[in-house]
């Protein structure tokens, strides 16, 4: 199938020969994201821009990223702009409470009762991202691609059955995408190709991480490593998602 430009980034993460192609698109990503909104083309002066992260801000794990990223000026920015608006948004709690006025699920409580409304918008504070609201937009499109891809490239299907299967975290995203990608018939060769895929690379890891083991007995010291030098790092992606050994992703002027 002659090849479109929104399928030419997850033919890419495919062809990386990783893990998880979803966690090399994953990274793609976020890193593309993290140039938005402070990279070299300073979106983070743009009205527009400000205004959105402004009304949504960041969740802790961006902004440790963003903190990494190294661009204090346009950090510094964000927070001011960000600030102002987390002022307004706060006291419009402060004067709406009222002390046992608001029902509602406390997370310091199995049970449903009375909480706090300056707690509960703490909380929606605490869940909202402007980083992580893109990117599941952006990864919800390579979901929809991948079996796009699956169902109209035969090249493609070919390329999945050879390469290394996915990470634990990724194949539930696509199993649960695949019961409404999919018609029965195509479910049921689907998961016929993937389970025994993930099976037979879920092996090859443990093999991996096991050799690395018997290599610290002074026995192997000579032997030779085979596939296991960054067994760690992998083992930790299968089961997991992400790079573990990866630097902090930095800003670049």
């Amino acid at each position: 199938m002659k090849e479109k430009l929104y399928t030419i980034p997850l033919n890419d993460a495919v062809n990386a020969g990783d893990e998880c192609p979803f966690c090399f698109a994953a990274r793609e990503i976020e890193q593309d994201l993290l140039d938005l909104v402070l990279g070299s083309g300073s979106s983070y002066m743009e009205a527009d821009m400000r205004e959105k992260t402004d009304l949504a801000g960041f969740c802790k794990n961006h902004f440790q990223k963003m903190f990494d990223y190294g661009n204090t000026l346009g950090n510094a920015w964000i927070l001011k702009t960000h600030y102002m608006q987390m002022r307004k948004e706060m006291e419009k709690a402060f004067k709406s409470y009222t002390p046992g006025k608001t029902p509602m699920f406390s997370k310091f409580s199995k049970k449903t009762g009375m909480a706090n409304s300056v707690a509960a918008w703490v909380n929606e504070k605490e869940n909202s991202c402007y980083i992580c609201r893109e990117f599941n937009e952006i990864f919800e499109r390579y979901i929809d691609t991948f079996f796009y891809l699956y169902k109209n490239d035969s090249t493609f299907v070919e390329k999945i059955k050879n390469s290394k299967g996915f990470c634990l975290s990724h194949m539930g995203d696509i199993c649960e995408a695949a019961e409404t990608a999919l018609n029965q018939n195509e479910k049921e060769q689907f998961f016929s190709m993937l389970f025994p895929l993930m099976t037979s690379n879920m092996d090859r890891m443990q093999e991996d991480v096991s050799w690395m083991v018997e290599k610290f007995d002074y026995l192997n010291k000579d032997a030779d490593w085979k596939n296991s030098k960054d067994a760690i790092q992998r083992g930790m992606q299968k089961l997991k998602g992400g790079y573990p050994a990866d630097p902090p992703y930095k800003y670049k002027k």
